[in-house]
């Protein structure tokens, strides 16, 4: 009996440590591809588990979009664009959310045009047709990219489209350019059967002065203070699922196949090796450590979107990142590569 006793007092213990599970509704930057696999891999892992979260991963419509998200409520936490946050915190600083985990510290910013176009250089964009879809990070700093590379940004005439359709639009001559993430329009042209090396040019924002960071992982202010140690639980889980993508680029997009089986695996592994090897690779990761941003050029950063979109205030670096979540530096990455 009392065997029994006892195991009913167990199982009863485990049903309310399962109950007590917080419940995190995560927002990605976009739909499934190979590098979002550190989500999954956290998942199916057990980390969240282990942490005592019950996450939620939702597909996203765009780098700046999933900011949005997370400061309407729609969301505890979103993977987004840094620099939107900036923009946002700018504008509406008591709604913006906070970064906790800085992923690409490499601007991926870019302007993709044929590889047989006359679009040389930032000046030749003038009387030019632009598109992207309007949640896109890239086109969102557009009028940055114009400031730092001395071009007028109403030269330019800007359209939008459906992500789907970016590519095609480009290579049939509906639009002289397209803006994007570079390994997100490079594979997938790929996956379209465009080869980006030979068909396609790229202008890149950090060839020009913008020495951006990109997408982090963000929370609201309301899950801040309402659970902290799940947040930092949260940062510490995925944090490992990082680690363990680093070290298996190519075993780890089988956890986004799981979820999307129509992928073409070959060309997400390849997205995924190399959005580690430029997104996430910034040297600065010797000292700081993958998660952790460089005060000074945060700051930088932030003087550069509100300048550039003549925001009304300046958001102190503290309204933009804080890494009281992050694990110690000894449990993240300092090297992406080999």
């Amino acid at each position: 009996m009392k065997r029994v006793i006892a195991a009913l007092m167990m199982s009863a213990a485990g049903i309310g440590s399962a109950a007590a599970d917080t419940p995190v509704k995560l927002v990605l930057n976009w739909k499934y591809q190979g590098p979002q696999a550190l989500f999954f891999l956290a998942e199916d892992k057990g980390y969240f588990d282990e942490a005592g979260l019950d996450v939620t991963i939702d597909q996203g419509e765009g780098s700046a979009a999933s900011i949005t998200k997370v400061a309407t409520g729609a969301y505890d936490v979103g993977f987004g664009d840094i620099n939107a946050l900036i923009a946002l915190a700018a504008t509406q600083p008591d709604a913006a959310p906070i970064g906790v985990y800085q992923m690409f510290n490499t601007p991926p910013f870019t302007i993709a045009v044929k590889a047989d176009s006359d679009i040389q250089t930032p000046a030749d964009l003038a009387g030019k047709t632009l598109g992207g879809p309007a949640s896109d990070g890239a086109l969102k700093l557009f009028p940055a990219f114009a400031k730092a590379a001395d071009i007028d940004p109403t030269s330019v005439t800007i359209t939008n489209m459906q992500p789907n359709l970016r590519e095609q639009m480009l290579m049939s001559g509906q639009v002289d350019g397209v803006f994007g993430y570079v390994n997100t329009i490079a594979f997938s042209a790929k996956a379209a059967g465009i080869d980006p090396q030979t068909d396609l040019r790229f202008i890149s924002y950090g060839d020009h002065g913008l020495d951006l960071y990109s997408n982090a992982l963000v929370a609201s202010k309301a899950f801040v203070a309402e659970h902290p140690d799940a947040l930092k639980a949260l940062v510490a889980a995925l944090n490992r699922a990082t680690v363990d993508m680093i070290a298996d680029p190519a075993g780890s997009v089988a956890a986004v196949m799981q979820r999307e089986p129509l992928l073409n695996e070959e060309v997400e592994i390849e997205r995924t090796k190399a959005t580690i090897a430029a997104e996430m690779n910034h040297p600065e990761i010797a000292e700081t450590g993958l998660g952790a941003i460089d005060p000074d050029r945060m700051r930088r950063a932030i003087d550069i979107v509100v300048e550039a979109n003549e925001l009304p205030r300046t958001p102190a670096l503290d309204e933009v990142f804080t890494d009281r979540f992050l694990p110690p530096l000894s449990e993240r990455p300092t090297k992406v590569v080999d």
